[in-house]
């Protein structure tokens, strides 16, 4: 194997808006999105297709429908039949993840310029007949056709959700709203302080789009010569929020309601609520309105050698310093960020005040919080001060703009990105996200 050091750049790249789940975006499938997403790469900068040595993409909700989706869209695009082509899942950080395998790509040797991104529609996550085909009404297609009337009943077969099962952790059989509600209760989280981050989630989004912000690297989505979307949908749909943020009290708490109360919750989960039980009277505070929406959307970024980029005449917008992963309970994923920044940023040789932005995933706002206390009380890492003064999520972020699972990482780097490019004082930034299972990922880039 030949290894060398490499200056690793990031060349600038594209995102679809981000469609509210079952609305503007739901015809695309996840391999439409990724498809229009590339050819805006193309569009947007000189890059040529034959000087692409690989495109790596993140996808979660994967189907046979484009196996190896990656493949799949660099055919499509019309990228050179060499070009290596890998689809990577690791839940909600999985274009984290394939950016960080673009850059060991790169330092291995294997080539000097790909795109990395990823990509989503929850809107055509099926509904899913599990089973073996070893039951006698799952023998095969006909057969499932003939006795559809009887799968219901057969005790060898089930109807599931892919979309709740897949925001279910299999181990722990708790749902990701369900981790969030667990660090709520354990840090003493208030639904207040949740609904007032996500109040401000929503301004910040709907203030960069107003002021162009979203512009630099949004591209509208089109079919058929109609635009289908050209802003995120979300924040737009619940704008009223920011305004009359009294509308935050309609939403019920997933877990304190007349069909499944606290108590119940704590029967169920109060294993992971470390430090506390439960007490009559305690709240609920997790609701649809301090969480992100389900989403549809597309993003890309290109990742190559500062050499490569300097004989492409690609535009240099940030230099890649170093990334890490780390994990905690599954129950506890929430607050992973808070564990992979240190990995990071010691592995990029920054430190957390050195920072100037950071782009932190919105899954929950309990989760954004409970970071805010973890990365404190166990790192000295101020993040409440960063997002006080504007530094974290100064454009808005996930409870506002959406989270199309696969495209999320990427998402938050052009956001990282384009908010260095903007401020001329700026110099480092970092992105961090947690996914399901207790991943979490950060990633640190400088201006160059």
């Amino acid at each position: 194997m030949f290894v060398e050091p490499k200056k690793i750049v990031l060349c600038g790249g594209v995102r679809t808006p981000i469609g509210h789940i079952a609305r503007s975006l739901a015809a695309l499938r996840a391999e439409d999105l990724l498809t229009a997403v590339l050819e805006s790469v193309f569009k947007r900068t000189p890059l040529k297709k034959e000087a692409v040595d690989g495109l790596i993409v993140g996808w979660v909700g994967q189907s046979f429908s484009a196996p190896n989706i990656a493949r799949v869209a660099a055919v499509r695009v019309g990228l050179p039949m060499k070009t290596q082509t890998v689809t990577v899942q690791n839940n909600c950080v999985s274009s984290i993840e394939s950016v960080a395998a673009a850059a060991r790509f790169i330092l291995a040797g294997e080539g000097e310029l790909y795109i990395a991104g990823g990509t989503e529609s929850m809107s055509r996550l099926p509904y899913t007949i599990d089973g073996s085909r070893a039951a006698k009404p799952l023998r095969s297609l006909a057969v499932v056709r003939e006795k559809w009337g009887e799968l219901l009943q057969s005790p060898d077969v089930a109807v599931v959700d892919s979309v709740e099962v897949g925001l279910t952790d299999p181990v722990e059989n708790i749902n990701m709203a369900g981790t969030a509600e667990v660090c709520a209760q354990m840090f003493g989280l208030t639904r207040q302080a949740q609904d007032d981050y996500a109040r401000e989630s929503f301004r910040r989004t709907v203030d960069g789009w107003n002021r162009g912000f979203y512009d630099s690297h949004v591209v509208p989505v089109e079919s058929g010569g109609a635009t289908l979307l050209a802003r995120d949908e979300y924040p737009f749909l619940r704008e009223d929020l920011i305004n009359k943020p009294q509308m935050f009290a309609k939403a019920s708490p997933f877990y304190d309601n007349s069909a499944y109360s606290l108590k119940d919750f704590y029967r169920d989960h109060g294993r992971h609520i470390l430090g506390k039980a439960y007490r009559e009277g305690d709240k609920g505070t997790v609701t649809l309105f301090n969480s992100c929406g389900r989403s549809d959307g597309a993003s890309a970024v290109i990742v190559a050698t500062e050499r490569k980029a300097k004989e492409l005449g690609l535009e240099i917008l940030a230099e890649l310093k170093g990334w890490g992963f780390d994990g905690a309970a599954p129950a506890h994923m929430g607050f992973a960020p808070a564990l992979a920044a240190p990995v990071a940023l010691k592995r990029a040789g920054i430190s957390f005040d050195e920072l100037d932005a950071i782009e932190l995933h919105e899954p929950f706002a309990a989760t954004v919080l409970a970071i805010f206390k973890v990365g404190r009380e166990r790192f000295g890492h101020d993040w409440a001060g960063k997002n006080a003064s504007g530094a974290l999520n100064p454009h808005g972020g996930s409870i506002a703009l959406g989270h199309p699972l696969g495209a999320t990482g990427v998402r938050l780097l052009l956001n990282l990105i384009y908010s260095l490019k903007r401020d001329p004082k700026s110099r480092h930034g970092m992105l961090a996200a947690c996914a399901g299972g207790g991943v979490g990922g950060a990633m640190v880039i400088s201006r160059p």
